[in-house]
């Protein structure tokens, strides 16, 4: 067990540890269930983000009887960062989201959950293992990249690194709230090679809805009644397109694992409840 990123408060049940890869160590939250297991389940961060934002929802979900696990993915946070843009492809993250759930499943089925660009990971990486996961949610999520999204941000980090992105919503001098200060702390720690590679993920992905549902993997579909990354209407019809179930989070935006957890935590594990 390592020490955790950042002076967020966090629950007492979060376990800190760490999965080597071929990226290096990543870090990771477990949450074990009280009673007995009913599954595992791997949930993979989103662009600028890392496993602390699951922290909020990692015991909710465990209170409902899973062992659950969030990481931070190569180049965030406190994860390793091997340099070079040619290390933070689509292909090398979805490899990582394999390693990781090799691990923590022992060679099991996984339920795999992306939040955001790490719904496109984690379509990557039931590409690669299929026969790994039990099943897929893509949360506010989208079936593919966008052009042009990010561009004018990532040249900015380019020239003037992840900080630059902060200061453009926090002119000097502005109050910070806790969560203010941990998202500064991690754009500084994260890799501008991470950043950069990110975004050309988010602009060029293609649809692999199709593939996706030839697995015939049993997917959901869920978002923020708010968010506003993916158009609403497109992330319902991608749903249509795999076939799979489709849930709307009230009282939510792009971050629903921390806008609001609890509910967030019901609708996996009734999906979850769906597919075991």
């Amino acid at each position: 067990m390592t020490a955790p990123f950042g002076a967020l408060a966090l629950a007492p049940g979060l376990v800190h540890f760490t999965v080597d890869t071929a990226a290096g160590p990543l870090t990771a939250f477990r949450a074990m269930p009280a009673g007995e297991r009913r599954g595992v389940a791997l949930l993979v961060p989103g662009f600028t983000g890392s496993k602390e934002d699951f922290r909020l929802l990692l015991p909710l979900i465990a209170a409902h009887g899973w062992e659950v696990v969030g990481y931070s993915q190569r180049g965030q946070a406190d994860s390793a960062a091997p340099v070079g843009l040619e290390n933070y492809r689509l292909d090398d993250f979805a490899a990582d989201a394999v390693t990781v759930a090799h691990e923590i499943g022992a060679g099991g089925p996984v339920h795999l959950v992306g939040h955001s660009l790490g719904g496109l990971v984690a379509r990557a990486a039931l590409l690669r293992s299929p026969a790994l996961f039990s099943d897929l949610t893509m949360l506010c999520s989208g079936p593919g990249g966008r052009a042009g999204v990010h561009e004018a941000d990532a040249e900015l980090v380019a020239s003037q690194g992840t900080l630059a992105i902060w200061a453009l919503d926090h002119p000097a001098g502005s109050a910070l709230t806790a969560d203010d200060e941990f998202v500064r702390d991690r754009l500084i720690a994260s890799s501008v090679d991470n950043y950069l590679g990110c975004a050309r993920i988010l602009q060029s992905t293609p649809d692999s809805s199709d593939a996706v549902r030839a697995t015939r993997v049993p997917t959901l579909v869920a978002h923020g009644d708010t968010d506003d990354a993916w158009p609403i209407p497109s992330q319902r019809l991608m749903a249509e397109r795999l076939g799979s179930q489709y849930r709307v989070i009230p009282q939510a935006g792009h971050l629903p694992n921390l806008d609001n957890p609890g509910f967030t935590a019901d609708v996996l594990n009734d999906f979850w409840a769906s597919t075991s």
